[in-house]
């Protein structure tokens, strides 16, 4: 089953009540093979066509990438399968309710809020990786690598059209979402396969060895890029879907899997998207550098553009442009109709078509600047910064709230709707290290997992002291 159909069921059995709140019932629980499936359709998306050049513009080692990239991804996986699978299978619940249970209904809320919006700015980046193929037909001027605003009136019509289209299909449901990224999904893949193995054409590739030099020992990175070492790649790479693992977002998902070997099933997204469509997508990038038009631009001291519908075009034609529309339609639509939940999870008494509409408003805004997608490797560790720390919540109250003498689930037991020790937790971990991270200059990625851990930690001390006495049930 593919990730379109697998989404389709949960999604569409959250939304209508069926196991939102409770455990879901061995009847309804799937093989492997589902995730197997959904999980490569997810990865190889429309963040791909813009993440692998920007490793480019870093002045990345081939080592540094190559090798951060394979361990890093194994990282993830490793995440996925003993930390999000063992807990998801075990309770079966779905994240805001596991989270419910534990946090009170009103912390949820501002879960659920952030959430929400940065889901909305991560659709908008994609809504960006859109535009830039929509606009090589009208010859719009392309996004540069250092820009915030938007460039043109051009620029502003074409992401108004795509976001509007996005939203109103996203209002539509999940079901009319699922059925065209089913048949996207495998379009997209064969793309960027196509897509490396025309840029090693014209790259005269002809051996591992000059595959290997296109990076060699790495550059000075571009104007406006910070230098990436192989540490960069390593953790970066890990926790580039941090939400999803070590956050513990893909509880939702997992909580269907028969036994928790399922969360191996991720390397095949991961090692498709991340890894083999990551370096595809940096070797268009590669080509392009190369092209007069790239030099000319490098030579005046300003960095080329990475906008992906241009260098998909320039390597495999018209194909490349569908491909590229296809690969930021299929993120940003199922994005904007997460976000839209998030949102009906504060006010449940608007209709789900509404809220999506919000969402996909907020998000088209988003679209309109280029530094959502441009940046786009300092969104996502931000993303993952901030969402993450609560997933150490549930794990560290699964493996160490027993031993530590404090009592699961609080919130539900207690009465209470906002966990302080929760919040604290939270509150305390984000902004000793972000402050960390602006202070001193450190890469959010180096700083995600000591966050989580801290959260984790002082969650545990915190509920020792806030949980005055022993709750029976």
């Amino acid at each position: 089953m593919s990730q379109a159909h697998i989404e389709e069921e949960i999604l569409t059995e959250e939304i209508s009540g069926e196991f939102e709140r409770e455990r879901v019932p061995e009847s309804k629980l799937k093989s492997w093979k589902s995730f197997l499936g959904m999980y490569a359709g997810e990865h190889a998306a429309g963040t791909e066509f813009v993440i692998g050049p920007l490793f480019l513009t870093t002045g990345v080692s081939a080592f540094d990438l190559i090798i951060g990239l394979l361990l890093g991804n194994l990282m993830a996986v490793l995440s996925w399968r003993f930390l999000t699978a063992e807990i998801g299978t075990k309770f079966r619940y779905t994240l805001y309710y596991h989270l419910e249970k534990i946090c009170g209904k009103r912390l949820v809320t501002v879960y659920n809020l952030a959430n929400g919006i940065l889901f909305c700015f991560l659709a908008g980046a994609m809504i960006t990786v859109s535009a830039t193929a929509v606009g090589v037909p009208f010859d719009m001027e392309m996004p540069k690598l250092t820009d915030t605003m938007p460039n043109s009136a051009t620029w502003v019509i074409i992401v108004l059209a795509i976001g509007a289209v996005i939203s109103v299909i996203a209002a539509k449901g999940y079901n009319t979402v699922a059925k065209a990224a089913n048949w996207m999904s495998p379009i997209i893949v064969a793309a960027f396969v196509i897509c490396g193995i025309v840029s090693l054409v014209n790259l005269d590739v002809h051996s591992f060895s000059d595959f290997w030099n296109i990076w060699g020992e790495g550059s000075e990175p571009f104007p406006g890029q910070i230098k990436y070492t192989f540490w960069h790649v390593f953790l970066w790479s890990w926790f580039a879907n941090a939400a999803m693992h070590i956050g513990m977002s893909d509880l939702s998902v997992f909580r269907f899997a028969k036994k928790p070997s399922a969360g191996w099933t991720t390397a095949a997204g991961i090692y498709i998207g991340h890894y083999i469509a990551w370096i595809a997508a940096a070797l268009l990038y590669a080509v392009y550098l190369k092209s007069p038009e790239a030099q000319a631009i490098s030579a005046s001291g300003e960095a080329p553009s990475v906008a992906p519908g241009p260098l998909a075009y320039n390597a495999i034609g018209v194909f490349g442009i569908i491909a590229v529309v296809l690969a930021g339609w299929t993120t940003a639509n199922p994005t904007i109709y997460r976000a839209g939940l998030a949102f009906q999870a504060i006010i449940p008494k608007v209709s789900t078509a509404w809220v999506t509409i919000i969402a996909g408003t907020v998000a088209t805004v988003a679209g309109l600047f280029p530094a959502f997608a441009m940046k786009l490797l300092g969104f996502v560790a931000l993303y993952g910064f901030i969402l993450a720390p609560i997933g150490a919540i549930i794990v560290f109250e699964y493996f160490f709230g027993k031993k530590f003498g404090i009592q699961s689930f609080y919130a539900e037991k207690s009465g209470t709707k906002f966990n302080q020790a929760v919040f604290w937790a939270w509150v305390i971990s984000f902004c000793v290290f972000y402050f960390i991270s602006v202070q001193f200059d450190v890469f959010l990625s180096f700083v995600t997992l000591p966050a989580w851990l801290l959260c984790g930690v002082l969650y545990l001390v915190f509920s020792k002291m806030m949980q005055k006495k022993p709750i029976t049930t």
